[in-house]
């Protein structure tokens, strides 16, 4: 395993001064995702394993889910078709799974609320005004510009264009990261928003194939307590195995953290062991390991290796240089 930087602990301060600022951490990874629980079932893992080794852990969250199924009886009430009060609740949800996983820094892309779940593809709610898919692409794509030139991620992370499985809002999510990664850089857009920025390393979410038929077979031959079992067709995101170039396995504590987080959205769902349930009630297996496509950047792995640290080949004297900055325009 590539080896990785301890996380920093800052001296305690001289009595009567002011602690010292914790310095900006050397390695910085963006996520962006479209309703809470999508970073937990997908990204669980790794992202416990950088905030627990010290790097910078930035989720941005496009909409709260307010047209989620709710699965437990007692909260039906939060569905959008009676109290439609799921969104701040699914907020609440994405705070304790957040700290769940020592995840910090968390954001709704332009504020809480801001845009509003789509709803699945082909639904009436693809129509509101004020869902994310009808959102113009580039003043969505500015709200994480934002984000982007204030934490200077060196990786970011998302879903490929059909975002996973085809939901409005993970496509959409889609395109905001990579059309806002693009602007970014650009230093002539919006240079309000802070100096531009490149990400250095962008890396699309994916399942291989031979993971998630191994899942599903220990699931079959495991008891559980679910009305049925999904298929691997009904995992986003599954490709051959030869088209993954990233594979992060964090352990026991961050495989508990995950599951630790899925369980903290308890309205979405049902975790059964090492396996879980959406609202169909189907069963699918709980990935300790969490596999990536590199889009764009340089490998830090020889041809046909994956890689194993999202940061492998970015150095961390950029990442000081980058961390000086940030310091810099703060002051």
């Amino acid at each position: 395993m590539t080896d990785r930087p301890a996380s920093f602990t800052p001296p305690s301060a001289p009595s009567g001064t002011a602690p010292a600022p914790r310095p900006v951490p050397s390695r910085r990874l963006l996520l962006v995702h479209a309703h809470p629980d999508d970073e937990s079932i997908n990204n669980g893992v790794t992202m416990a394993t950088y905030a627990a080794e010290g790097a910078q852990v930035t989720l941005v969250t496009c909409t709260r889910g307010e047209e989620g199924e709710v699965i437990p009886p007692e909260l039906a009430h939060l569905a959008p078709d009676r109290d439609d009060a799921l969104g701040p609740y699914r907020g609440r949800e994405l705070a304790a799974a957040m700290a769940a996983l020592g995840v910090t820094d968390h954001r709704f892309l332009g504020g809480p609320g801001r845009y509003r779940d789509s709803g699945m593809m082909g639904a009436p709610q693809n129509e509101r005004p004020d869902c994310f898919w009808q959102a113009p692409l580039d003043e969505a794509a500015a709200e994480l510009v934002a984000v982007i030139r204030e934490v200077r991620p060196q990786v970011m992370v998302t879903y490929d264009p059909q975002g996973g499985y085809g939901h409005p809002d993970h496509i959409q999510a889609h395109r905001v990261a990579m059309r806002g990664a693009e602007l970014a850089a650009a230093a002539d857009f919006r240079p309000e928003l802070g100096g531009s920025h490149a990400i250095g390393k962008i890396y699309w979410n994916c399942n291989p194939r031979s993971a998630v038929e191994e899942g599903f077979a220990r699931l079959r031959a495991a008891g559980h307590t679910f009305p049925g079992i999904a298929s691997p067709d009904d995992v986003p995101g599954v490709v051959p195995d030869a088209e993954v170039t990233a594979s992060v396995t964090g352990g026991r504590a961050a495989a508990e953290a995950k599951t630790a987080a899925m369980r903290a959205h308890y309205t979405q769902i049902a975790v059964d062991g090492p396996f879980f349930a959406l609202s169909n009630d189907l069963g699918q297996p709980l990935f300790a390991t969490e596999h990536y496509r590199l889009v764009h950047g340089v490998p830090g792995a020889a041809d046909g290796v994956r890689e194993d640290d999202l940061f492998a080949g970015i150095g961390d004297t950029v990442g000081t240089q980058e961390s000086t900055r940030i310091e810099e325009a703060a002051e």
